[in-house]
């Protein structure tokens, strides 16, 4: 019963759910994007920041533009 709760091909009574499956799987593969995105600016911004001879002292907080997510 356990494996049931893990498998997100599987609804809740255990029988196959595919259109579920592609939906959470859109949803979670935009968000990885999204963190591949602000992961890659970080690094940037950090890498302009050292090369110019700076650093940074307090938080960046971003906002995506196309998303609305704050990132803090």
């Amino acid at each position: 019963m356990g494996s049931k709760n893990n498998n997100l091909y599987l609804n809740g009574e255990g029988y196959p759910d595919p259109t579920a499956f592609k939906a959470i799987k859109r949803v979670d593969n935009a968000s990885m994007e999204e963190n591949d995105r602000f992961h890659e600016l970080l690094e940037t911004l950090f890498y302009i920041t050292e090369n110019a001879g700076f650093e940074v002292e307090g938080r960046i907080v971003l906002k995506d533009k196309i998303t609305g997510r704050v990132w803090r």
